[in-house]
């Protein structure tokens, strides 16, 4: 029987939106108050799937999979500056939307999971009203 599992985690991050290509007045007039750093507290959901393990009742050992999200999602993103700690987001990088952090982390955690589960999506909100899904489809 085939399952799936979200597990949620959170970390705080600071951001900023600026094209160094643009001028300032270009900047502030497509982002507004977004040019200056700002924090948010974001909630990450990463849903796998795979089958059901009969020993376990698991489709995929919980253990595992905090571990990696610690390691791709809170240790680096957490208390950081992107704009400024994270390298995939500075200079000529992508501006670090929720859309971009979706995408970063389902890059970084589809490869890493056990034979047999996958990844079906990834979720990033930086706050009530504002979330982006990444499902590495197209």
């Amino acid at each position: 029987m085939a399952m799936s599992l979200t597990r949620v985690v959170r970390f705080r991050a600071t951001h900023r939106f600026w094209v160094r290509e643009w001028s300032d007045a270009e900047n502030r007039d497509r982002f507004g108050a977004l040019v200056e750093p700002h924090p948010h507290h974001y909630t990450c959901d990463v849903t796998v799937a795979g089958p059901l393990d009969p020993r376990t009742g698991m489709c995929c050992d919980l253990a595992l999979l905090d571990q990696l999200l610690e390691a791709e999602v809170v240790g680096p993103l957490d208390g950081k500056d992107l704009n400024r700690e994270r390298p995939e987001f500075g200079p000529g990088g992508p501006l670090p939307t929720c859309e971009a952090l979706a995408d970063r982390i389902f890059r970084r955690v589809a490869p890493r999971l056990p034979a047999g589960v996958r990844l079906l999506r990834v979720g990033v909100a930086e706050d009530a009203t504002l979330r982006a899904d990444c499902t590495g489809t197209e």
